[in-house]
């Protein structure tokens, strides 16, 4: 039997750790604001609004009536429905536990939605009402491409990268590697390491914390992970604030499969609706992912002959 002194220390570093591992994220405020609907007026739905605004989901220039306001208006219920139908989610207009879990979650900073004109497919038999594909592409898919399908020139099929900023684990090095080398078994694509730092590279890749220089601030731990921009920008991003791990560890975030999911952006590729494929916009701390066959259809579609 244990000795009762041991119990005591087993007991105290256990409730260490839920205090450690309980660090406010920035989208806890949205666990309160359970069960909002239309015509509510509770405090920090103004704050929701600046989340759905942030991921493309809601614009207020045209109508800014309730736009600073804590009023759940018909915009916001019409957001709130655009997200659920890109989630997969009961499609309601409410802030049921279910959108609210979902909305919770850590993500990719990259919107969903972009100028209006790009949305996460749902259940679609093809892409036509997008743009996205011809009436013979029958399989269900539900990848989405930037407005216009930004890509790289035909002739750009060699792409370098290389790690800038003083923030910079060597840690990162390898996995953000591999996970070039699986795009490019994937693609057309081969990706050169630069290590010169004096010599220019198509992609750069740096680690970044608070407002950063490119009008996209990350948030701190928790909130979005990284981002990246679409082609043939070549900028990639990771929050320096986040737990960051090699592989699936508890309470942290896999570098290898957060550098698959933006360098997808890098390429083209917007969000997915599909929660199997590296393009799904969230993902949990522990969780490791690889390239879908969605994902592979999305970017073979975007740069067919």
């Amino acid at each position: 039997m244990a000795s009762k002194p041991f119990s005591l220390f087993v007991i105290l570093l256990t409730l260490l750790f839920h205090v450690v591992s309980s660090k406010p994220s920035p989208y806890d405020f949205i666990k309160h604001l359970q069960g909002a609907h239309k015509g509510d007026h509770i405090q920090g739905l103004h704050d929701l609004k600046q989340y759905l605004e942030k991921f493309g989901y809601l614009d207020y220039h045209s109508n800014q009536t309730h736009a600073n306001d804590d009023d759940f208006d018909s915009l916001l219920q019409s957001a709130v429905k655009t997200y659920q139908l890109n989630y997969h989610l009961n499609v309601s207009g409410d802030l049921d536990a279910e959108t609210v879990s979902k909305m919770m979650m850590t993500r990719c900073g990259v919107a969903d939605i972009i100028n209006g004109n790009t949305r996460m497919e749902s259940g679609k038999n093809n892409h036509d009402h997008d743009g996205h594909g011809s009436n013979s592409f029958h399989t269900v898919s539900h990848y989405s491409f930037f407005p216009g399908k930004l890509k790289w020139p035909a002739s750009k099929h060699h792409l370098t990268y290389k790690f800038v900023g003083g923030n910079f684990p060597s840690e990162a090095v390898g996995p953000v590697s591999r996970a070039f080398r699986t795009w490019a078994h994937n693609t057309h694509f081969r990706f050169t390491h630069v290590q010169d730092k004096r010599k220019k590279a198509d992609i750069t890749i740096s680690f970044n914390r608070g407002n950063h220089g490119d009008g996209v601030p990350f948030d701190g731990e928790g909130g979005t992970l990284a981002h990246a921009y679409a082609p043939t920008d070549g900028r990639f991003h990771y929050d320096a604030d986040e737990p960051w791990c090699v592989g699936a560890s508890h309470g942290a975030y896999d570098l290898e499969t957060v550098a698959l999911h933006e360098i997808g952006h890098l390429l083209g590729l917007l969000h997915s609706s599909v929660e199997g494929a590296i393009m799904y916009p969230t993902i949990d701390s522990g969780v490791t992912k690889g390239l879908h066959r969605d994902d592979i259809q999305g970017i073979k579609a975007l740069y067919k002959k």
